[in-house]
């Protein structure tokens, strides 16, 4: 299937129109796959020009305002909306009376109210929406609307979810799955058993949530917001706005961060609400704490875990209990779930595992989709118990883990086999040979690099170095029978090429990708990839490495074709077939010589382009058992973690996290070490600091003040000691995902350092410090 006129959106006032680089910057760049091409949009971030959706005007601009619940469960018994209506400026108030098509939304279930209707079931839920001619307008007549509440007791334990009261027609129970592999009555010699909890991390985007609905003049309406799957926000939107889905556009502006929050739509249904009622154009910018209160935030978690063992270390097998609390609604915890018991054991063999997995609905805030969700918090578990292990039989933490990883060609406890490359070996003995970073020097210029600062009011001789390990997988692409794919057009003009793909760029690097694969295929150096929109065919989330292996699949079989457009009647002038030509370095040669030209030379006055799918093999559901082959690919992770501890204050100080990566092969390589230093600290965020509480369900300071996030003193040295690169064949380039594993595994591998310095067990993250002070020797 192929078009000339794949691309026809036209932005907002303010929205980037392409991501390009001309030709003539880019003759002293390297280019093509492998090199580290520079993204287009960087100078643009960096000196603060890049328009995001909270930059964007239009004329007759109105401001929205949202009515939140101060309450995590209450029954709502009237709604009064006449005093916020009657405000000077204020042109509309919506409610759930005022939704024409579908009252509830979701990404996997539908079971999201737009606004409360009868119940509140959590903290921050959207009880309405105001739209006003000024924004300070809109927060007062939000604040003006009379809602009569009657509170009730919050659910805000998952293990109560069981025998609670239903907080939700579609009960508390989202999904249970009881894996079975192996001999339930298997036993080791050795047994070790430890309850373990992972506490709820928010993605906390640079930006906060944005956005702009301009009605249209067919009835429909246009939105602007930082999507990260466009065609998915258009179709939840078009139906609860009771529209034909051609009816609404959904435009992607600049993505400030995304690592899952970008998923939530309770920015662009309100928003094209109120533009429809009023005729105007609505904008609407998030303050932080709304920001805190209405996306997604991963699950905080419970694990029990048994392992057992022979004498020589090697495991025989793994029991677990993996309890997800998903908060008031569904979202992707059934996905998260999946994850997490089919990785219950890790990346290592294990001939037996019995895992039993729950998701169940409280009145916590919500849950969903953020970088690893369910393996990361399995990990932190099936790590500690690793190390239980290890303590328990005497041998080093680092050689137990050795003696049982995974390799390619063994069985998932999904049954699953493991067909692409897993050197988990390899990365392991990397991290593990790396040289140890020094031991700081007691001196008055190097107090700063105790746990705690110069300030920390520790003493030298209380600091306890500890060096911990820890591996992990994820998987990419979706899985349990998700139809990935993506479609991209090429298009070759005048020397200059446009790629056309709703895949979004969310930091993740795709553009800078496209080019590159352009650039290789074609040999073309100037090379602009446009805005992402729903006019163009669908691209799926920007989520698990899927756009490097779909969409820049896509990308390169469209590239191709129009290579073999390019060089067939070339060919066919030297009597010989397009595939013993070649294109390197701007230049198209033959296989024996005789035939040297340019590309550009080719290409003068033609117009060349191909459209093309990318559609990895599919998967299946798990059964009834958890067993299935349910993912497309996997990548493994090795991190070896030196902490430094005050053992009599419990203040943490990481000193380097070595990493050592399955990458598959390297696109672009500044842009993969940057997305793995990401993921690191990310992680590190993850097991020292971040934690958005909620006591009784309502969240505690929703604010970067009362969050903690690491800052760039809180950040390690962080050395990438080892990227294996063993190609997987199934995907385009050979190139697994990157960004994700890193924030899986860093948790578990800091865990795993401070036990070793304190002899603490460590089962919670984040670590506080009563968990990091060493006990008396008795």
């Amino acid at each position: 299937m192929t078009g000339p006129d794949a691309a026809t959106a036209t932005p907002a006032v303010g929205t980037p129109t392409t991501v390009a680089t001309g030709a003539a910057e880019q003759q002293s760049t390297p280019h093509g796959i492998g090199a580290s091409l520079p993204a287009a949009e960087a100078m643009a971030k960096a000196q603060g020009t890049y328009p995001y959706a909270a930059d964007l005007w239009a004329e007759g601009l109105l401001w929205a305002a949202v009515l939140r619940s101060p309450h995590p469960h209450a029954r709502i018994l009237s709604v009064d909306t006449s005093e916020a209506a009657a405000l000077p400026g204020v042109r509309a108030v919506v409610t759930h009376e005022d939704v024409p098509g579908d009252a509830t939304h979701g990404r996997r279930v539908a079971d999201r109210p737009v606004f409360a209707k009868d119940t509140v079931r959590h903290h921050g839920e959207a009880i309405a929406a105001v739209a006003a001619d000024h924004p300070d307008t809109a927060r007062l007549a939000a604040a003006a609307i009379q809602v009569e509440y009657e509170v009730l007791e919050p659910v805000i334990d998952p293990e109560r979810a069981f025998s609670a009261p239903p907080l939700h027609p579609d009960g508390n129970l989202i999904r249970h799955i009881p894996l079975q592999f192996g001999d339930p009555d298997a036993v080791g010699e050795v047994v070790v058993e430890g309850l373990y909890r992972v506490g709820r991390q928010d993605p906390a985007p640079v930006g906060a949530e944005a956005g702009l609905a301009v009605p249209r003049p067919d009835g429909g309406v246009e939105l602007y917001v930082a999507s990260t799957d466009p065609h998915t926000d258009r179709d939840l939107a078009a139906a609860c706005f009771g529209l034909e889905q051609d009816r609404v556009k959904v435009v992607v502006t600049g993505v400030p961060g995304a690592m899952g929050d970008r998923e939530d739509s309770g920015v662009q249904i309100p928003l094209g609400l109120l533009a429809l009622k009023t005729g105007c154009p609505v904008k609407f910018v998030a303050t932080r704490e709304e920001s805190f209160l209405s996306h997604s935030h991963r699950h905080p978690t419970l694990l029990r875990y048994r392992h057992h063992a022979d004498a020589e270390g090697r495991l025989v097998k793994v029991e677990a209990q993996v309890l997800l609390d998903a908060g008031a609604y569904a979202d992707t915890s059934s996905d998260a779930l999946a994850a997490a018991v089919s990785f219950a054991a890790g990346p290592y063999v294990v001939p037996h595992v019995f895992v039993e997995g729950w998701a169940v609905r409280t009145n916590n805030p919500p849950s969903g989709h953020v970088r690893g969700e369910g393996a990361m918090q399995v990990c932190a578990a099936y790590e500690g118990q690793m190390d239980k292990l290890a303590a328990k039989l005497g041998l080093d933490p680092a050689e137990i883990r050795m003696r049982n990883v995974m390799a390619t060609g063994d069985l998932l406890p999904t049954g699953q086999t493991v067909t692409c490359p897993a050197p988990v070996g390899e990365l392991l003995k990397a991290v593990r040979d790396a040289d140890l970073p020094p031991l700081p020097v007691d001196d008055d210029e190097s107090e700063w690099l105790l746990p705690g600062g110069l300030e920390g009011a520790g003493e030298p001789g209380a600091v306890r170095r500890g060096v911990g390990y820890a591996l992990g997988m994820v998987h990419m692409l979706g899985a349990e029978g998700t139809d990935e794919v993506s479609t991209a057009t090429v298009r070759v003009h005048d020397g200059a090429a446009t790629v056309i793909c709703a895949a979004v760029d969310t930091g993740q690097g795709f553009a800078t990708l496209a080019r590159q694969i352009v650039q290789e295929v074609l040999g073309v150096e100037d090379v602009r990839v446009l805005p992402s929109d729903t006019d163009q065919p669908p691209a799926g989330a920007a989520a698990r490495g899927r756009h490097t292996w779909v969409s820049g699949g896509a990308v390169e079989r469209a590239a191709k074709m129009v290579r073999t457009q390019l060089l067939q009647p070339l060919a066919g002038k030297f009597g010989m077939s397009a595939e013993l030509l070649s294109i390197a370095e701007g230049k198209i040669t033959s296989y024996d010589g005789v035939l040297s030209t340019t590309v550009e030379e080719e290409l003068a006055g033609k117009e060349l382009w191909a459209t093309a799918q990318c559609r990895p093999h599919p998967t299946e559901q798990l059964d009834e058992t958890g067993q299935g082959d349910a993912f497309v690919g996997l990548a493994f992770c090795a991190v070896r973690a030196v902490v430094d501890v005050d053992i009599e204050l419990g203040a943490i100080r990481v000193v380097e996290m070595a990493v050592a990566q399955d990458v598959g092969r390297i696109l672009n390589p500044a842009q993969l070490r940057a997305r793995i230093e990401a993921g690191v600290t990310q992680g590190v965020g993850m097991a020292l600091m971040e934690d958005l509480r909620a006591p009784r369900g309502v969240i505690k300071r929703p604010n970067l003040t009362g969050y903690s996030l690491p800052t760039a003193l809180d950040a390690p040295a962080i050395r990438v000691v080892r990227l294996v690169e063993e190609r997987d064949v199934l995907a385009p380039f050979g190139a697994k995902a990157a960004s994700a594993i890193p924030v899986v595994v860093s948790p578990a591998a800091v865990a795993s350092a401070v036990r070793a310095a304190t002899g603490r067990p460590v089962s919670r993250l984040p670590i506080r410090p009563q968990h990091a002070v060493a006990r008396p020797q008795t």
